[in-house]
């Protein structure tokens, strides 16, 4: 079948001396993989490397086979030109972290509409403002709720957070009840419904260290094969 849609790059991989695999998650199918074929050394033909960095906003056209592990592109084109993401070296760090994640993350051969929508929107937001410093907290704080590990908001006024359950709790039940400055900021995250709001928190880069170990801990508990991403190291120097 002809498949048309939407997608967000997250992963590319070299294979062999001219092919590149692609990673996207679309808007229609979820997540598929595609198979580049001399990509990475033609001169000619519309479809370049620079298209497929991590996080681009693309439309493509594919021959679609169900239960194949690799796709074969025939059109692609950009959906929303991004014009910071991959020229300013702190925004282009956070693209790292975040495409780690999401490549952690995202699983799912099927549509998700909201969670498509929710990516697409924080990239272009990303992408638009100057003052990103909490960006990624706030970000990786509101993608629980599209993967279904959101913590309960229902008790927040209790201290500990039970990252086993994703639950705030009186006392400390297990060895994943925590009860400190994370804790005290995840609640804060939690309330917040847009990016701006999380820059207005005054934090200094020791917090966003912790906050980060914090919340990939929490991805580790929840999402079987979670790994912790290589670039978050990096990101910890800038932030």
């Amino acid at each position: 079948m002809q498949l048309k849609t939407k997608a967000i790059v997250i992963s590319n991989v070299k294979f062999g001396e001219a092919d590149l695999i692609v990673k996207c998650f679309t808007l229609e199918k979820g997540v598929v993989s595609f198979m580049l074929k001399g990509i990475r050394k033609s001169k000619k033909g519309r479809m370049r490397v620079s298209l497929f960095q991590q996080l681009t906003l693309l439309e493509i056209e594919a021959t679609y086979k169900e239960n194949k592990n690799l796709q074969y592109l025939k059109e692609v084109k950009i959906d929303h030109p991004l014009q910071t993401l991959h020229t300013d070296i702190f925004k282009s760090t956070i693209v790292m972290f975040l495409a780690e994640v999401l490549k952690s993350s995202i699983q799912e051969e099927e549509k998700n509409e909201s969670l498509f929508q929710f990516l697409k929107e924080s990239l272009i937001y990303l992408d638009q403002v100057d003052s990103i410093k909490n960006f990624h907290l706030h970000f990786i704080v509101k993608l629980t709720s599209f993967l279904g590990f959101s913590p309960d908001q229902s008790s927040t006024d209790f201290p500990y957070f039970d990252m086993l359950n994703g639950v705030f709790q009186l006392k400390e039940y297990n060895m994943y009840s925590f009860n400190n400055t994370n804790s005290v900021l995840l609640k804060e995250l939690i309330k917040l419904e847009n990016y701006g709001g999380a820059e207005n928190l005054k934090l200094n880069q020791e917090r966003r260290k912790s906050f980060l170990d914090f919340m990939m801990l929490y991805y580790e508990l929840q999402l079987q094969g979670f790994r912790k991403p290589k670039s978050l190291e990096v990101l910890q120097q800038l932030f």
